[in-house]
């Protein structure tokens, strides 16, 4: 079970995380919320009708982590290969983002919530038994929580990695030691394994 979650009988999963793990995730997790930002104003959504109508951005986002969690719909404007057809992409990806973004955005807090919640009781569990690090036990709807935000904390790092497809990833692996990314691509590559086993462990 050590650095990789396996399934729980009845559904779930489970992985062995220590003090270290524990907090580098809950760290990653944080930093993570906070570049999301938070929900609409308390106001709002204390009125469901004011929230149901509630019209989020329709510009995509000026920073290039929230544009790779927040992408354009309907593709790249830059990409297209006329002025008219950029043109109609743009209205298009705006009038989905604005009817959607804000939806998105409160998924992902919930599942980024999800993970620091069960890392916080994990760790006092720990700590209480005198133990270093414990197995973090997941029903089915935490283990899709976790893998959401698993999958948002490797393209938020990905995005600052300049990651674009395999290849890149490819290239991580031959980075010096003495590279000052060196730690952002370990913190990568251990979360692609991590998510790449618990997707497993959510297979029929």
């Amino acid at each position: 079970m050590p650095g990789q979650f396996e399934p729980l009988p009845g559904g779930g999963a489970a992985v062995a995380l220590d003090d270290v793990e524990i907090s580098i995730i809950r760290s990653l997790a944080v930093q993570l919320l906070e570049l999301i930002g938070p929900g609409p104003a308390e106001d709002a959504s204390s009125d469901p009708l004011a929230e149901l109508f509630a019209e989020g951005p329709s510009e995509p986002p000026s920073d290039p982590v929230l544009r790779r969690l927040f992408p354009d719909a309907y593709g790249d404007p830059e990409a297209a290969p006329q002025a008219e057809e950029a043109e109609e992409q743009r209205a298009y990806s705006a009038e989905f983002r604005r009817y959607t973004e804000n939806d998105l955005r409160a998924g992902k807090r919930e599942n980024a919530l999800a993970v620091i919640r069960a890392l916080d009781a994990l760790a006092s569990a720990s700590a209480s038994a005198g133990e270093e690090g414990a197995v973090l036990k997941l029903s089915p709807d935490e283990s899709r929580q976790w893998l959401g935000a698993l999958n948002d904390l490797r393209l938020a790092i990905g995005s600052r990695l300049e990651i674009t497809d395999e290849d890149d990833t490819d290239l991580l692996y031959r980075l010096p030691d003495e590279d000052p990314r060196k730690p952002m691509v370990m913190a990568y590559l251990w979360l692609g394994g991590l998510q790449e086993t618990l997707v497993t462990t959510l297979m029929p």
